[in-house]
């Protein structure tokens, strides 16, 4: 059974069972022209905040090897914000460190219903990796489900080739689930790799 937080910001009601850390296993499946990636590998994500109407972000994942027989290799360490996707108004800070020019007033839950559709809250959440991958994705929020694209990809110029890609996530029995499709190395869009996450 998931608890859920007290006393949070309203814009972060709807992302409120992400909180916490999750680790566990997943598995990677990709193929680009001639070479075959797979194998399994451990992963670790943290979701916190520290009162803003966003959650922090931070994720690590390391290969296990396709038979279990190599040696740990760190894939992946990335962090970023979630939250939801809103106008900002003149009460709100930014850009960069610019004040508000207006009094700021506490957002409320009818604040947040008002962003909802028939498919969820609006949702933004910004990504960077360790390799310098700057990611920008945009997508929905629906209960215990959450689905986002890329809306931009920006890369060093020595990076591998990578343009786009869809996150899911879902809360299943206690458990974090995702999957992220991949554009890269001359592939369309297709699945690359997938998780199942506990809470710890």
């Amino acid at each position: 059974m998931i608890e859920l937080p007290t006393g949070l910001p309203a814009d972060l009601a709807p992302l409120s069972w992400l909180l916490g850390v999750w680790e566990g296993t997943g598995v990677i499946e990709y193929t680009a022209g001639e070479r075959r990636y797979q194998g399994e590998f451990s992963h670790r994500v943290s979701f916190s905040h520290d009162s803003g109407p966003f959650l922090n972000y931070a994720a690590s994942a390391t290969f296990l090897g396709a038979e279990g027989t190599d040696e740990p290799v760190a894939l992946l360490a990335e962090t970023g914000f979630w939250r939801l996707e809103r106008p900002r108004t003149d009460a709100d800070p930014g850009p960069a460190l610019l004040p508000p020019t207006a009094a700021p007033t506490p957002r409320t839950v009818d604040d947040v219903e008002a962003l909802r559709t028939d498919d969820g809250f609006p949702l933004q959440v910004s990504v960077t990796h360790s390799d310098g991958t700057l990611e920008l994705y945009l997508g929905r929020i629906a209960g215990p489900r959450i689905d986002i694209a890329t809306d931009a990809v920006v890369r060093p110029a020595g990076a591998k080739a990578y343009s786009a890609a869809t996150r899911m996530y879902g809360l299943v029995d206690s458990h974090l689930l995702w999957a992220w499709d991949i554009t890269a190395l001359g592939e369309t869009l297709k699945s690359h790799a997938s998780a199942r996450l506990a809470k710890v």
